[in-house]
């Protein structure tokens, strides 16, 4: 799969209702917390995230929340896939692990399950499901992934 394979698949998600992007903004503040409390209380946290990440870490957390909730909000699946792929490639460069990827989306599903009404949750979910299905392809675009196209919003 490359780049223009992974925008069309992304462009098949359907679009999350003004309410529900509202619900997962609204709840930006609770959802970093609890995933910063998650992961930082791994036994495998310097395995994730590298030496002297930590802070790093946090910051993608947060990063994360603001993206997503742009995405849903003013929906751009090539942003959306080259932002991905920036991420990938830039995290990795700090000593990031693919696992992290994997953990952190499997954290952040558990999480939105639990602190999203079940309406919002059944909108946003396919959007990890969709990050979580294609680690490995963007673990691999990224690798190949050479900044041209860095996105505007991050």
């Amino acid at each position: 799969m490359d780049k223009s394979q992974l925008i069309k698949s992304a462009s098949l998600l359907n679009d999350v209702s003004t309410s529900a992007a509202y619900e997962y903004s609204n709840k930006s503040d609770k959802l970093i917390a609890e995933i910063n409390e998650r992961i930082s209380s791994r036994q495998d946290l310097e395995l994730l995230v590298g030496n002297g990440n930590l802070a790093m870490m946090r910051d993608n957390h947060a990063n994360h929340v603001r993206f997503i909730s742009s995405i849903i909000k003013n929906r751009n699946d090539e942003v959306l896939v080259e932002t991905i792929l920036w991420v990938f490639h830039a995290y990795k460069n700090h000593g990031f692990s693919t696992s992290y990827w994997a953990a952190q989306l499997n954290t952040w599903i558990e999480i939105l399950q639990q602190n999203l009404t079940k309406e919002t949750y059944a909108e946003i979910y396919p959007y990890y499901e969709w990050m979580q299905v294609n680690i490995p392809i963007f673990s691999i675009l990224s690798e190949k992934f050479t900044g041209h196209h860095i996105p505007e919003h991050q």
